[in-house]
């Protein structure tokens, strides 16, 4: 969430380094498949004055379509200030400028634009939580107005210095990774985007309707039942790049145990070589070769926090590398992951609680996946 604070930036952002079409694909991507602006609609764009270049390219594309645009820009420093400084009380308090935003615009589309990924690394977790839980009715509101069809979001993030070191890369070796991620080496991105939402839907129809999911792998066997549960095709129009297909298991179902590959990423810090026992749908043993008491304090925030929200298979591979962004992570093709936490509203999932994290498997080395017992997945690879 962003807090308090409008502002005008006065230095000059990286726009400069980008590749030539990168901002204009990204606007007309953004604006006419991803949020779906339409004449007349308002459309918040929010970030950081890191990610000026492209919200400016934005907030053209949006009055081109005869849209009404918002601006929303943060300093860099507000949310580490107000973590600092905050009391309970203030802890307790919503933006409201924020809030009235996402219950009155129509779209939203907002953009990560990191200049220290660290920033956070060492704020109590319990302090998150008590803020995050400030916006629980915001959230609810915002979904309601989804169901309806009242408003759509959309996210992106902007290539910087920060999440280009983050990843052990240069600034320019991540904005082509981006590049690539987002289809926009293709002619036309946006029919790039339909293709594989029509390819990720006929896996999610497949899997409507088998009930039980099973992981395998690497000292991995864990098993969730799905029954009743939709699964959803992430084609680009909330996050975005995309690329995979996820669903919410019956709340007490999970049994069994899974071990990730990649550590798991909290405000910055990194949890690595975690292992997470289930039994009837919570964690029962969870280990970590670094990080073990954040992972305990993690799991303990809310009840909620020790089940899981989501399970899903990424399928963008043009995402090779894990770069620490989950926007980016989540999606690589050859992966599954699972959230511990809240349940993403389309897949009529019940779990509830002020986190939603994500952890991921690498699954290329002998790694299945079964529906009802049938095997769909293998290395990394649709069968189906």
């Amino acid at each position: 969430m962003y807090h308090s604070g409008w502002y005008i930036p006065t230095h000059k952002p990286r726009g400069d380094m980008l590749k030539g079409d990168y901002l204009e694909k990204l606007a007309t991507v953004m604006v006419n498949y991803s949020a779906e602006v339409e004449k007349g609609m308002k459309v918040l764009i929010a970030g950081a004055p890191e990610a000026e270049p492209a919200m400016l390219e934005i907030y053209k594309e949006v009055l081109r379509k005869g849209a009404h645009p918002i601006l929303y820009m943060q300093p860099h420093h507000a949310r580490e200030i107000f973590y600092e400084y905050a009391s309970d009380d203030q802890l307790d308090q919503k933006d409201i400028s924020i809030d009235y935003l996402l219950r009155n615009v129509d779209r939203s589309i907002q953009f990560i634009a990191e200049t220290n990924t660290k920033a956070f690394s060492r704020v109590d977790p319990a302090k998150l939580a008590r803020n995050q839980k400030a916006y629980a009715d915001t959230i609810k509101a915002i979904q309601e107005r989804e169901r309806k069809g009242e408003y759509k979001w959309a996210l992106t993030a902007f290539p910087t210095d920060a999440q280009a070191q983050e990843a052990s890369m240069s600034l320019l070796q991540y904005q082509e990774f981006v590049y690539t991620a987002c289809l926009f080496g293709e002619n036309d991105p946006i029919q790039a985007w339909k293709d594989i939402s029509a390819q990720q839907d006929t896996i999610c129809s497949w899997l409507d309707g088998r009930d039980e999911i099973r992981y395998v792998g690497l000292d991995t066997d864990i098993t969730f039942s799905t029954k009743g549960r939709r699964w959803v095709n992430c084609d680009g129009h909330k996050n975005f790049p995309d690329g995979e297909v996820y669903t919410c298991p019956v709340e007490d179902s999970a049994n069994g145990t899974i071990r990730f590959t990649y550590p798991l990423i909290y405000m910055g810090n990194e949890i690595e070589d975690v292992r997470l026992t289930f039994k009837d749908g919570e964690v029962v043993k969870a280990s970590a070769a670094k990080g073990q008491k954040l992972l305990d304090e993690i799991i303990s925030i809310d009840e909620g926090a020790r089940r899981v929200g989501e399970l899903a298979i990424g399928t963008n591979y043009g995402v090779k590398d894990f770069i620490k962004e989950m926007l980016f992570d989540e999606k690589m093709g050859g992966t599954v992951h699972l959230a511990l936490g809240m349940s993403p509203e389309p897949t009529i999932g019940k779990n509830e609680s002020t986190i939603h994290l994500d952890i991921l498997k690498d699954m290329k080395d002998g790694g299945k996946v079964y529906a009802a017992d049938e095997l769909f997945y293998e290395n990394g690879t649709f069968l189906i």
